[in-house]
């Protein structure tokens, strides 16, 4: 069975066109490595001795992916689609998780206190305007958000990349879509440069830059998004399928592998880092789904991994983070290794899949299609992607 005549995840509705589910199941894996990842920072004094080191970069391969899906989707429907109704469908499908996101980060807020950060003295007044901020994607400025760690979005952290994802989504509909494939060729080779040269030689010796709006962070955090999202919607026109057996399993494995690898040079030599997160966004992703869009799934139980996968994928992306916030709190004020935390670190995976699973059917999916019924009613059968 093609994984393109396979029926769409409920994490989207029906559209024009099948889904790539074994893309599908691959956001699912690259989100659950992330839980894994933000999990070990409670340990890590940097990000030099994190464990699961290259977590961060499954944000550039959910850039890819959504530029690839964006422009399958969309790239032949502009002769009929007007912008404005491409960035409802767009705010249609991605802001009801947005808000959720901030409702539970606030909901928590006072249970996450330690060392680092003392809540208790935030008023409750602060914290609802930081809920609402974070609800219609507003970020907070540095010195100004209610964690004083400087995050844009400081009930919610992973919200930057949905900020970045929006600017994507934008920058497409006003400009990129309307480049031909050679100058947009142009734009992803210009943009893959500056983000390298961001990688080897700038202040980090990574890309783990975006989630605060101070300059150097901001052009870190675009850079991504620019290359990433780019690179995606160029491997959507100049898509050819290879023959793959296995494309599942192994490009999963390949994103485990990739997001889990060590810190490379250490503290003096950043530029070892750098040159192997480039390698990573701007040869190892697009490679990745492109043989996952290349493969097939044959059996149905695969395709039911994809489907769940790409079901809680999304969800799980904007739900986990203020339970992270609290195990982190936990093992602070406790002191806890992490093998005396495993407990709580189990259960905090699994009920993030399970929150995530219960938030798409009780809560995303019903309200997206009130939203499509109310706001794309004259579309008729288009749907959403």
């Amino acid at each position: 069975m093609s994984q393109k005549q396979t029926p769409p995840p409920s994490a989207a509705f029906a559209d024009t066109k099948p889904h790539y589910n074994i893309l599908d199941g691959l956001r699912g894996i690259a989100a659950i490595t992330v839980v894994c990842f933000h999990l070990f920072e409670a340990f890590a004094t940097s990000h030099l001795d994190q464990n699961i080191n290259h977590g961060y970069l499954a944000v550039d391969f959910f850039f890819i992916l959504s530029g690839f899906v964006v422009g399958y989707a969309y790239d032949d429907r502009w002769k009929t689609m007007k912008t404005w109704d491409f960035l409802k469908r767009r705010v249609i499908r991605l802001q009801p998780m947005v808000v959720l996101g901030a409702i539970i980060g606030g909901a928590v807020f006072y249970l996450q206190g330690c060392s680092v950060w003392d809540v208790s003295q935030v008023t409750i007044g602060a914290l609802l305007m930081a809920t609402l901020l974070n609800a219609f994607l507003l970020p907070s400025t540095p010195g100004m958000e209610v964690r004083g760690l400087g995050e844009m979005y400081p009930l919610n952290g992973p919200t930057w990349s949905l900020f970045f994802e929006y600017i994507g989504n934008i920058l497409y509909a006003l400009f990129i879509r309307r480049l031909s494939t050679k100058a947009l060729t142009v734009l992803v080779v210009a943009a893959g440069c500056g983000l390298a040269t961001f990688a080897i030689f700038g202040p980090y010796g990574d890309i783990c830059a975006g989630f605060q709006l101070t300059g150097t962070e901001f052009t870190g955090g675009f850079l991504r998004l620019l290359f990433s999202f780019s690179a995606g919607l160029l491997l959507s026109r100049i898509f050819k399928p290879v023959h793959i057996k296995g494309a599942f399993w192994l490009c999963s494995l390949s994103i485990v592998v990739l997001l889990s690898v060590p810190r490379l040079g250490g503290a003096d030599h950043f530029w070892m880092n750098g040159l192997y997160e480039t390698l990573c966004f701007a040869v190892f992703f697009p490679l990745i789904v492109f043989l996952g869009a290349s493969g097939k799934t044959t059996d149905k139980y695969t395709v039911r991994i994809c489907k769940f996968l790409g079901d809680i994928s999304y969800p799980l992306y904007m739900v986990h983070y203020p339970f992270i916030y609290w195990y982190y709190a936990w093992v602070k004020n406790n002191d806890l290794t992490f093998v005396e935390s495993l407990p709580g670190a189990v259960a905090l995976v699994i009920g993030s899949i399970l929150l995530a699973y219960a938030s798409l059917k009780l809560y995303d999916e019903p309200v997206r299609r009130f939203l499509t019924k109310r706001f794309l009613r004259k579309e008729g059968k288009a749907g959403m992607k």
